[in-house]
Parts: C-alpha cells; sequence; structure tokens
C-alpha cells in the first residue's frame, strides 16, 4: 500500500506527474504566414462527442500560445513513434521548428504533421485558468486517422514506445 506524504516538495509532485503515461500533440497554425507550433502533453480526447471536444493545457508562461492562439484553425496531430526527433524539435527554441518536418497545411491554415496516427483541425472553443496553466477547449471540425501508426508516449519524462501486454501463462 501507497503511504502518502504532505505536499511540501514541488519536485515530488512534478516527478509524482511524471509517472502518468500520455500521448504527445503537436498543435500547429499558420499566423500572420508564420507556422507556429507547440508540443502538448497535456492533450485530452473524449471530453465531449457533441459536440466534439478535445482539450490541452498550456504554460501561462508560452510565448506560443499567444500568438498561435489567434488561429482560426489549429492543427492538432497526436505524434506517433516515428516522431521522437520531430517532437523535440518542435518544441525546441530553434528559429525554424519546422525545418526537415513534413507537414501538410490545410485551406484554413492548420498544420498537420506528416506520418502522425490522428489528425483533427479545431477552432478554440474556450478556456479558462488552471494554476500556472490555462486549459484550452478546442472544438473537433475534421480529422484523419491511421490506426496502423503507433503513437509515442511520454512517461516518466521521457519518450517512449508502446508494446502489447504480455499474456500471462
Amino acid at each position: 500500500m501507497s503511504r502518502l506524504t504532505p505536499l511540501d516538495d514541488p519536485g515530488a509532485l512534478r516527478r509524482t506527474f511524471a509517472l502518468f503515461p500520455s500521448g504527445v500533440a503537436a498543435i500547429a497554425a499558420e499566423v500572420d504566414g508564420v507556422p507556429r507550433v507547440l508540443v502538448a502533453s497535456s492533450f485530452q480526447v473524449g471530453i465531449s462527442a457533441d459536440p466534439p471536444l478535445v482539450l490541452f493545457a498550456v504554460q501561462r508562461t508560452s510565448t506560443t500560445w499567444p500568438v498561435l492562439g489567434r488561429a482560426a484553425r489549429l492543427g492538432v496531430s497526436v505524434l506517433g513513434e516515428v516522431h521522437e526527433a520531430a517532437a523535440r524539435q518542435l518544441a525546441s527554441k530553434v528559429v525554424d521548428r519546422f525545418s526537415g518536418i513534413g507537414v501538410e497545411r490545410t485551406a484554413s491554415g492548420a498544420i498537420l504533421i506528416e506520418g502522425a496516427p490522428v489528425h483533427l483541425e479545431c477552432a478554440v472553443e474556450g478556456g479558462m485558468p488552471a494554476g500556472d496553466h490555462d486549459v484550452v477547449l478546442l472544438r473537433v471540425h475534421a480529422l484523419a486517422t491511421d490506426p496502423a501508426a503507433e503513437p509515442l508516449v511520454f512517461h516518466q519524462s521521457t519518450f517512449r514506445r508502446l508494446s502489447p501486454a504480455g499474456i500471462a501463462a
């Protein structure tokens, strides 16, 4: 049985949160003629089916989101296991985060990463403050999937791949 300890160490909280595996999403669009992107491991689906809603959380200190959030439509690419290097590059502070990464632009300016298991074209539906982050609610307007593409997983502060669980004898 776990022994609960008081929450007096912010590092302990971060290490605990890191034990929760999550997918990795690139949220991207062209804004004022410039491609913009942020990478989120806080992306969640299944918020609502009617209307179709997803969400993610973004740090309040983000300099990308205030610009990216102005886009009429956002491309959400749930990254696959082939995108580990791309995820690092897209999340970096390099000037051209998209250099060498295959993308597709929709007519609305949303940017999708090629080869992702899930593509969504979304618009900002709303948001709310949540501590040192903002929670952003997105309405899904279009989608595409590739069930054969395996997802990239973020767990214990590193990228991982899924493998099927063994069958107990």
